[in-house]
């Protein structure tokens, strides 16, 4: 598929999707055309981060990489955030290159961990939502280096599919409030403040069993699994501060 045809198909397809699932099955299909492997969304909301899988949004890199990457502190190694940070640009860069082309030095213990999970040719993009949040998307794979051309195109897809998930993010955020209601809300306020259901129906003169009924109620309508997932998500949501 030609330049022109290639983002004109993919920008078609990211266009049309109406919710995170479909978003990140569209990325999937980015990975595809440009000879790629894996797409992942990191989030930057918190500087001083130790693991990497705490900024995961999405991604289609193995948990275990993950895993063993915060299991060997290797994100306080890592040198690629503050480059890709200080760049509006797409970055594009390959372990197999030279110190001197990279323009880096990749810590050994991180290099060998990509090389084991095929992350050897990286093309990431810092992104900024509407509210200031920053971000980064990333595509790894096994190819050569991407082209000037290739890097062009890819970041433009970048910035287009972030602005989808942007907007469909602020799209739960307004309508998210009026799925819970107030006590809903105030179980899941005291929840993330590390009270007990007992210790919540103290404060709230309630019954355990209806305090756990309004926690069943807002993971269900939030769509998590449980009250850990409810409480990122609602903080996430800015349900909750």
């Amino acid at each position: 598929m030609i330049t022109l045809e290639r983002q004109s198909v993919l920008s078609s397809e990211i266009s049309a999707v109406h919710s995170q699932e479909g978003l990140f099955l569209a990325l999937r299909r980015v990975t595809h055309e440009f000879s790629l492997r894996h797409v992942t969304l990191l989030s930057l909301h918190n500087p001083d981060e130790e693991f990497l899988s705490r900024m995961v949004v999405e991604t289609s890199v193995p948990e275990t990489f993950h895993q063993e990457f915060d299991r060997k502190r290797l994100l306080k190694k890592c040198p690629i955030a503050p480059i890709i940070l200080n760049s509006k640009l797409p970055f594009c860069w390959s372990i197999n290159d030279t110190i001197q082309t990279r323009g880096f030095e990749l810590d050994p213990a991180i290099e060998e961990l990509q090389r084991r999970y095929d992350l050897i040719t990286s093309v990431a993009m810092t992104l900024f939502s509407l509210d200031g949040g920053r971000f980064i998307m990333r595509f790894d794979g096994t190819r050569h280096r991407l082209t000037q051309v290739e890097l062009n195109e890819i970041g433009m897809i970048m910035l287009h599919a972030f602005d989808v998930y942007d907007r469909i993010k602020r799209c739960e955020r307004k309508a998210a409030p009026a799925l819970l209601t107030t006590r809903e809300l105030e179980v899941v306020r005291w929840t993330a403040q590390g009270k007990t259901s007992a210790e919540i129906g103290q404060i709230l003169s309630l019954s355990d069993h209806t305090v756990n009924a309004y926690m069943t109620n807002a993971i269900k309508k939030l769509d998590c699994v449980n009250r850990t997932q409810l409480v990122a998500k609602a903080l996430r949501l800015r349900l909750i501060a």
